[in-house]
């Protein structure tokens, strides 16, 4: 029974220490590099406001995530159920806030704009009539969000369809409506005040300019995987 009991306690202790070692060996997340010049979205898109949105609004969030993180990990560390449950909003925000500026900056292309093909085109076309009625859909929704959010075309996995959606603040797609993300646009206003003001709409009109198809295409085969 003693040498059954010391057996426990030595497998609960390797295995404390390898998850404190894989807790240790976890990197931060980083700030994602752009593979175009802030400057490259222009004249849809200033290079201020990149400049700005990319390394200090992003590089925050990333930061912030991190720091919540730490604080998590030793809330688990110490069974502290409270200050994880504190922590949760925190994680949500800044979690939220990196994933859905990692995809939108992939979204985004100096070559962008026209219309998208092959696969995406058809089923933009069979969930919503035609490309333009997609397009005028999640603009609508797009602008419609009260205060800040993004507005999203996103993939249903279960009904295999294509669904437009909006969420608040940095609230992530799949997080909180079980969509796969493949289109974001952010309609927070350090996205576009500093170049069209309040007038929201004529962001949302402009930034289709920029629409990465090739790369939304991309995450719409992924998402049917």
């Amino acid at each position: 029974m003693l040498c059954r009991l010391g057996q426990i306690r030595s497998c609960a202790a390797s295995l404390s220490q390898a998850i404190n070692q894989v807790s240790a060996s976890r990197q931060k997340h980083t700030l994602p590099d752009l593979t175009y010049d802030y400057g490259a979205l222009e004249p849809h898109i200033c290079a201020e406001i990149m400049q700005l949105h990319h390394s200090k609004h992003h590089a925050t969030y990333v930061n912030n995530l991190n720091v919540t993180e730490e604080k998590y990990k030793e809330a688990l560390a110490k069974g502290d159920v409270t200050a994880q449950v504190a922590l949760q909003p925190a994680l949500k925000f800044n979690g939220g806030g990196h994933i859905n500026h990692t995809i939108f900056w992939t979204n985004l292309s100096p070559n962008g704009g026209g219309e998208p093909q092959g696969e995406l085109m058809e089923a933009i076309k069979r969930d919503f009539g035609s490309f333009q009625t997609m397009k005028e859909k999640m603009s609508a929704a797009t602008v419609a969000v009260q205060g800040s959010g993004w507005g999203w075309l996103g993939y249903d996995k279960d009904g295999g369809r294509l669904r437009i959606a909006a969420c608040a603040n940095q609230d992530p797609l799949q997080g909180t409506t079980g969509l796969i993300p493949l289109l974001g646009i952010d309609v927070w206003e350090h996205a576009y005040y500093l170049q069209y003001k309040n007038v929201r709409p004529d962001y949302v009109k402009a930034i289709w300019n920029a629409i990465n198809w090739d790369n939304v295409s991309e995450r719409l085969q992924a998402a049917k995987m």
